[in-house]
């Protein structure tokens, strides 16, 4: 039986490379996305067996779409496909239910094997990803549920940083400089009690401000 994929990705190339990798396997593309919001409608309104997601899409987050999807289809398995090998994305990924994480210069056998495995409810992450986030995902947990008495400057923040924006990327988009955004940063990971930007990028997940 064909195993049902939604791929979404904002680009076209992308999309048709992943396709010809699926060629003359069991792995059926259904539905195709170049968007957050239609990857979230199509997710809704197929049959599917897995997503494919990629992390950057122009109008939503892919990490974001990832939660909504596991808010309406809890059981749907999600693989999130990335360029970005980032420690960030890859904690929010687990923290937010992904199946695995994928990145898109793997080779077709470890592709194809992410699929099956996700189609099947197969474990997908590998001892080395879930080493890299176990301390992020474990350390924000017990102060998950603490009241913390952020600025709103921090909390956009706090919001940026958790999409895995650099600190450069986060000064561009809030229209401050670097500087502040490193002073920002600083206070934040010191009001929250984490010491780095992977863990607080899933406390602010298990906070639900992204």
């Amino acid at each position: 039986m064909a195993i049902r994929v939604l791929l979404a990705d904002d680009h076209e190339v992308v999309r048709r490379g992943l396709r010809s990798l699926f060629e003359d396997t069991d792995i059926q593309v259904v539905a195709e996305a170049s968007s957050g919001h239609e990857a979230l409608k199509l997710a809704k309104e197929k049959k599917l067996d897995v997503v494919l997601l990629d992390v950057r899409m122009p109008d939503m987050d892919g990490l974001n779409v990832l939660g909504r999807i596991k808010l309406d289809r809890p059981d749907l398995p999600v693989l999130i496909i990335s360029t970005y090998d980032n420690p960030t994305y890859v904690a929010r990924a687990v923290a937010l239910g992904a199946a695995g994480y994928v990145l898109k210069d793997s080779d077709r056998n470890r592709l194809l094997t992410a699929v099956r495995g996700a189609a099947t409810g197969e474990p997908i992450w590998t001892r080395e990803e879930l080493r890299r986030v176990t301390g992020a995902l474990a350390t924000p947990r017990l102060n998950a549920e603490m009241e913390v008495p952020l600025t709103q400057r921090e909390s956009e923040v706090l919001k940026q940083l958790a999409l895995g924006l650099t600190n450069k990327e986060i000064a561009q988009a809030l229209h401050i400089s670097y500087e502040t955004v490193k002073e920002h940063v600083q206070h934040i990971l010191r009001k929250i009690g984490v010491t780095d930007r992977t863990q607080a990028a899933v406390w602010a997940v298990r906070k639900q401000l992204v």
